[in-house]
């Protein structure tokens, strides 16, 4: 995908270059100068959000929310596991908020985690499309871009973000749950008429 992209990019500046290279300098400083300023409004966005992250958690916001919703993420994950719930709790809650990228190191520990339990290829696959769809009730990250980009009401972004995450979440984890298990369910079919055959097998040895 690397090389792939990277092609893209040098068969673009070469055209770009030979049709008309003062628009395509122009353009390529504008649009580095445009993406700095982007950069900083989003660190700014992502300092007062994660400033506020540090003072809910040690204020005990954080933990209570995680507590309220671990009974439905132990559920959806199909794991007991309290060290793993913790993890995969918080990394949802901050989804929630719209901040992937604080939610991210508590991503990387759960599903590490979640690849030790017993029910580790619906549980994996469960927490991917939960990440990959992302349920947010404030899109922090895009109303900072579109802050950065001057627009005229960033916060407009809120509602259709609402819904759409949830109509993929919603539609994400119950093909999970379909799929995966019915694929679950056939592995241990298998394994259990194995099982039988070779019981049977044994005890004719035996005889």
């Amino acid at each position: 995908m690397n090389v792939l992209f990277c092609v893209v990019v040098v068969l673009s500046v070469c055209i770009f270059m030979i049709q008309d290279p003062q628009i395509f300098l122009s353009s390529m400083l504008d649009g580095a100068s445009k993406s700095a300023v982007l950069c900083f409004s989003l660190i700014a966005t992502y300092a007062v959000w994660l400033g506020l992250m540090r003072v809910w958690q040690d204020s005990g916001l954080t933990n209570a929310i995680s507590k309220r919703i671990r009974p439905l993420t132990r559920k959806l994950l199909k794991t007991n596991d309290l060290q793993t719930l913790d993890c995969l709790t918080m990394n949802l809650t901050v989804n929630l908020l719209g901040i992937s990228g604080a939610a991210t190191p508590y991503g990387i520990q759960g599903a590490k985690l979640l690849d030790k339990t017993e029910n580790a290829e619906y549980s994996s696959a469960m927490f991917f499309v939960l990440n990959a769809t992302s349920l947010q009730v404030i899109p922090t990250s895009v109303i900072g871009v579109r802050t950065a980009l001057k627009s005229a009401a960033p916060a407009d972004i809120v509602l259709p973000t609402i819904l759409t995450s949830a109509f993929s979440t919603l539609l994400a984890a119950f093909l999970v749950f379909l799929f995966i298990r019915k694929n679950t369910a056939g592995v241990m079919q298998k394994n259990s008429g194995f099982l039988r055959k070779t019981a049977k097998i044994k005890g004719a040895g035996m005889q």
